[in-house]
């Protein structure tokens, strides 16, 4: 288990550097093959917050501190009702109940949202037709709501945000560290509500986990900023989206 959960996080944090998004859509889908939906999110906030953490520390200087305010302050505050919105939903009972290979699936509302978000964001990601979708750069505030929602609720908010940031004009130096301030907010804001939610729940099963996963996607901080200018996306991201659609379809037909 560590070992797997080793290396997704290495190599996620590694191919995602100079995209500015990925590592929460990559290593979400790991952890949740190792506990619950709620703690695999908050799990993945966590590691992603202190990864983004790390890049900040390297990067801060090349941020437009505009954009970080005018993107960044709404995504901070609704991610907040995302991260609530994602706690209230596992309440909620269950819309379907069947039994599969003489196991008890529940089909949960929970899921069957992440389930749609990963495969929403699949297509955003990887379709040539949405890699030409940009936004006005005076929708900034919006687009800031929408990534930190979307980033409360399911962790995924990369796509929305670089499809944003990239109609600013930002060179790739100011783009790398705006999106990593930016993805700092939404981690921070989400932290408060998820971490009340790790306290009361079974964390402490999970912390070597999570220690794993931190100190792998360091490293591939360090790696990225040496290999990843070499590498072509394209064939890693047919694979994970491939990856991500299966997760997804697991979680909506309630069998993970």
């Amino acid at each position: 288990m560590l070992i797997i959960v080793a290396l997704a996080a290495l190599a996620a944090s590694c191919l995602t550097f100079f995209s500015g998004f990925g590592l929460g859509t990559i290593l979400m889908p790991v952890f949740l093959f190792f506990c619950p939906v709620d703690t695999a999110i908050a799990l993945t906030a966590l590691v992603h917050f202190l990864n983004n953490t790390l890049k900040l520390v390297l990067l801060w200087k090349k941020a437009k501190w505009g954009i970080v305010l005018t993107f960044g302050l709404p995504a901070f505050f609704t991610a907040f009702l995302g991260a609530k919105l994602l706690f209230a939903l596992q309440s909620v009972r269950p819309l379907h109940v069947y039994e599969l290979f003489g196991r008890q699936m529940s089909v949960m509302p929970l899921k069957l949202a992440v389930a749609g978000l990963i495969v929403f964001f699949v297509v955003v990601e990887t379709l040539p037709l949405f890699k030409h979708v940009r936004f006005s750069a005076g929708l900034l505030p919006l687009g800031g709501a929408l990534s930190g929602f979307f980033g409360g609720l399911s962790g995924h908010q990369g796509a929305l945000r670089s499809m944003f940031l990239l109609k600013c004009g930002l060179s790739k130096e100011n783009y790398i560290a705006t999106g990593v301030i930016i993805a700092c907010l939404v981690d921070f804001s989400r932290i408060f509500v998820y971490g009340g939610y790790l306290i009361r729940s079974q964390y402490q099963d999970y912390r070597l986990m999570m220690a794993v996963a931190v100190v792998s996607a360091f490293a591939g901080v360090f790696l990225g900023r040496r290999l990843l200018t070499k590498i072509t996306m394209k064939t890693v991201q047919i694979i994970v989206s491939v990856m991500l659609v299966a997760i997804a379809c697991l979680l909506a037909a309630g069998i993970i």
